[in-house]
């Protein structure tokens, strides 16, 4: 599928505000609103676009500690004989409510995992109590979030 000009115009404005009505969007870009719709339909259809949620802030709702866990695990658990599945882990990781992202990543870690949650001792729970509990799971690194500079979902287009 190509993508002109006018279908990254759409996405930028969607980006901006999801729920923009297909009237502004074509008048904003200069098309007919027929145009528009079909346009849009044909980015859903073709998974560029692949959702629309609402953007919640995390302190409002009582979760404002966010923090980064670098993971790494063990890839041969004793007495098992297959070797542990990376994607698996991450899969597993990725279940907890209060995982907001999980990377596989290059270097000396093997995964890392974005967090919400209270404070810093749930936090700490989670790590202990659940992070530590999958299999394979070796040695965490804990990484506090100060202050945000920067959080978006948005893509540069």
């Amino acid at each position: 599928m190509s993508i002109d000009e006018k279908d990254l115009e759409i996405l930028r404005i969607l980006q901006e505000d999801a729920k923009t009505p297909v009237r502004e969007i074509g008048r904003r870009i200069e098309a007919p609103i027929t145009t528009v719709y079909s346009r849009i339909k044909r980015l859903e259809d073709s998974g560029v676009i692949e959702g629309y949620k609402p953007i919640l802030d995390a302190e409002k709702l009582g979760k404002p500690t966010t923090a980064f866990i670098l993971a790494s695990f063990s890839y041969r658990m004793p007495g098992v004989q297959e070797p542990l599945e990376q994607r698996r882990i991450a899969k597993e990781v990725a279940s907890f409510r209060e995982v907001q992202e999980v990377h596989i990543i290059t270097g000396d870690w093997d995964i890392l995992i974005k967090v919400k949650a209270r404070d810093v001792a749930a936090i700490g729970r989670f790590i202990i109590d659940k992070l530590r509990t999958i299999g394979g799971i070796e040695k965490t690194v804990t990484c506090m979030v100060f202050d945000t500079a920067k959080e978006t979902l948005d893509i540069l287009l």
